[in-house]
Parts: structure tokens; C-alpha cells; sequence
């Protein structure tokens, strides 16, 4: 695939959502489905309440649709694209389900943390069951350990991996553009690395989400005119976790996510903290409102985390190519 051809499916994506935004954003303005913030979030976050949320089904749509028009026609609708599709779709539908709910409910909580992680857990394992009756090879690169081809060590780390990093991206998920930047950047680096293996369908894959987050980020920079909500970022950072898999660069993930795996540690050791001494490392977690409740602006703080984003996303593409 010529570069010049990868304009296409990045433009369709873009179209796609930047056409249907509106019309969703409007629809749930009616029917005053909107986002309901968090109480013992910032005191300044009140304001962003009955903003409109599941943003993320348009563009999840519009690369869903994409993906499969340009594979049809390019002829590489392989059972590897339909496996990176059901995770998509499956962690997507985890996503929806949270967020109806909330608006259902009219709070900011729908499925338990229980319900969901098994909901998580579900989707990793039949992805794992769909790669083994693909007849696919077990092969997990462990540094300094080299390549494993073990069914039960691949069928553990990828239930971990997929799991671990949907939740880390749907943590991150709390500023206006915050993870349709960092998003963005992570699948640009995975579409590169895709390109350099010639693996056209995880490159496409990786190109039509690209195209969906910008035309996104349009609706969802501050002030943002809606959400992505759990149905855009739960299929975000398990559709990162499979694609590194697919691309048998797993623990490129822990470089090109940095951000995401920043905020969920400060997640971590804020709990831990808390349990074990009594007292709070940060003033709030995840560490992005750390910084807001520092003085810094919502603005200051996501462009600084793009920023992060970006540079360890080139060092792991200086490191890897």
C-alpha cells in the first residue's frame, strides 16, 4: 500500500465522523442525555455536567466501517483484521452498556467495577480462543528472555494485557482531548511499525481510528462540545493492546502508551498509599488532576501529556526501526 493510499481510509474515517458528530451531539441534547460528573472530581469539573457523552460510538462506527470497505476492496479482510474488529466491537459494547446506564440512571456510575472487569476478562479470553482456532502461533517477545511459544503464557499475558491497558486508557480519559491526542499518537506510531512489516491490515486498522480521532477532537477540544465516554475509551486502549500483539511488539506498549500506563500507576500508588500509611502521594488521582489541582490549566496539562505521548512514542520508533 502506496502512502498516498492510506490518505483514503484516514479521510473516510474522518468524514464519517466529522459529518455524524452533529447530529449525534444533537440528538442527545434533546433527549438531554448528557454526562454526569464525578462529586469528588474538581469543583471546577461541575460545569462540564449534562455534557453530551458516547461520542466515541461515531467514531468506533466510522472506523468499524471503514476498515471493512477499504479491506474489501484492497482484498486483506484476513482473520487477523476480523480479531482486531472483535476486540473493538466487543470492548466498545462493554463501553456502551457502562455509559447507558449512567444516563439511565442519571449518576456517574453504571456497570460495578466487578461486572466490568468481568466483562473485560471475557472479551481477552475469547479473543484468545479465536487465535487459537485461527491456528496463529502462541509467540510472546519477553525482553531479555527472548521469544515463548506457549499457549498458557501467551493466554495469561494477553487476558493481562488487553484488560490492563482498556482500563488504563479509559483512566486516562478526564480532560477535554486528553485521549484523543494521546490516542491518536499511539495508533500513528502502530500504523508506522505496521507499515515497516508490511502488515496491511493492522495498518489499516490503525489508520482508520487515526482518522476517527481527529475528526473527534474537533468536537471534544475545551471546551468540549462532548465525550467520548467509556464506550470510546475502553475500545481505545484494547485495540492498542491487540494491535502491539499482532504486531508481536508487545512491550512497545509500555513505551508508545506511557501516558496511559503513568495515569493508571498514580492510580496504583494512590490506593496503595491510602491503604498501607493513611496519606495521599498526590492530591488527586489519576495524575492529571494532580496538575489541575496544582494551578495548572486543563489546556497546560493535556498538551503537556500529548507532549510525552510524542516523544515516547519516537523513541520507541527510533528504538524499533
Amino acid at each position: 500500500m502506496h502512502w498516498t493510499e492510506m490518505l483514503l481510509p484516514l479521510s473516510i474515517s474522518f468524514a464519517i465522523t466529522i459529518s455524524m458528530m452533529p447530529i449525534f451531539i444533537g440528538y442527545f441534547k434533546v433527549k438531554q442525555f448528557g454526562q454526569i460528573t464525578r462529586e469528588e472530581g474538581p469543583k471546577w469539573h461541575q460545569v462540564k455536567s449534562g455534557t453530551p457523552t458516547m461520542g466515541g460510538v461515531v467514531f468506533i462506527i466510522a472506523a468499524i466501517l471503514t476498515v471493512i470497505g477499504t479491506a474489501i476492496w484492497k482484498d486483506v479482510l484476513t482473520v487477523k483484521l476480523a480479531m482486531l474488529l472483535f476486540v473493538l466491537l466487543f470492548f466498545a459494547a462493554i463501553g456502551f452498556l457502562d455509559d447507558f446506564l449512567k444516563i439511565f440512571k442519571k449518576q456517574n456510575e453504571g456497570l460495578t467495577s466487578k461486572q466490568k472487569f468481568l466483562s473485560q476478562l471475557v472479551g481477552s479470553f475469547v479473543f484468545v480462543a479465536l487465535f487459537f482456532l485461527s491456528g496463529s502461533d502462541p509467540l510472546i517477545t519477553i525482553p531479555f528472555f527472548g521469544q515463548i511459544h506457549n499457549w498458557l503464557v501467551f493466554a495469561v499475558f494477553t487476558i493481562i494485557w488487553i484488560t490492563g491497558f482498556s482500563n488504563a486508557v479509559n483512566l486516562t480519559d478526564g480532560l477535554d482531548g486528553l485521549v484523543a491526542g494521546t490516542a491518536g499518537i499511539a495508533y500513528t506510531a502502530y500504523g508506522i511499525l505496521a507499515y515497516r512489516q508490511g502488515q496491511l491490515e493492522v495498518l489499516l486498522f490503525c489508520i482508520a481510528i487515526v482518522g476517527g480521532l481527529i475528526g473527534f477532537f474537533f468536537f471534544n477540544k475545551k471546551p468540549a462540545k462532548i465525550f467520548m465516554g467509556d464506550v470510546g475509551s475502553l475500545a481505545l486502549g484494547a485495540g492498542l493492546a491487540v494491535v502491539s500483539l499482532a504486531l508481536h511488539l508487545e512491550w512497545s506498549l509500555l513505551l508508545i502508551g506511557l501516558v496511559f500506563v503513568i495515569e493508571t500507576a498514580s492510580v496504583m500508588l494512590q490506593v496503595g498509599s491510602f491503604k498501607l500509611r493513611g496519606k495521599r502521594i498526590f492530591k488527586m488521582s489519576p495524575i492529571h488532576h494532580h496538575f489541575e489541582m496544582s494551578g495548572w490549566s486543563e489546556w497546560r496539562v493535556v498538551l503537556t501529556f500529548w507532549a510525552v505521548g510524542l516523544v515516547s512514542a519516537i523513541l520507541a520508533l527510533w528504538l524499533l526501526v
